[in-house]
């Protein structure tokens, strides 16, 4: 599973989104996702935070991978936001979050779920695509970062 196979393209980018606070973020997530994804959007604000409760899905270093199943996915669909200012996010490092890839999966979906939020992880882990992402404010820019980086790492 790549990453261009879960983000659709550009549009699927937030390069400067507003929200000021951890809710607020999910629902303008939920918001987007709910045209771009076909689903109710109050049902997936609902399951993102039901994980939430579960357990931050702020994993670090500013970084958030929030994430849910729904029975009308088909496939599993991203969403990337870059935060015009960071937001409390209840990280497990404190740190506010700036950067944020939203995973929505098919509710059967056990291990491409899983496939799914390692690629997302994995991506995120590399400190040098993360600074880029945070130096650009441009959907196109940030969407060419995400699946270029990707792709020019299954070639080496």
């Amino acid at each position: 599973m790549e990453i261009a196979d879960l983000l659709t393209g550009p549009e699927a980018v937030l390069a400067s989104a507003k929200a000021t606070g951890k809710k607020a973020l999910l629902a303008e997530l939920a918001s987007r996702a709910s045209g771009l994804f076909n689903v109710d959007e109050r049902k997936l604000f609902d399951r993102l935070l039901e994980r939430e409760r579960l357990g931050s899905t702020g994993i670090g270093g500013g970084i958030a991978i929030p994430h849910g199943r729904l029975a009308t996915m088909v496939k599993p669909l991203g969403l990337f936001a870059r935060m015009a200012n960071p937001v409390d996010f209840d990280a497990i490092d404190e740190r506010p979050v700036d950067i944020v890839f939203l995973l929505v999966t098919p509710e059967g979906a056990g291990a491409d779920h899983l496939k799914a939020l390692a690629r997302v992880s994995r991506l995120l882990r590399d400190r040098s695509l993360v600074e880029k992402l945070r130096a650009t404010d441009n959907a196109e820019a940030l969407y060419a970062l995400l699946v270029e980086t990707v792709q020019a790492q299954s070639a080496a």
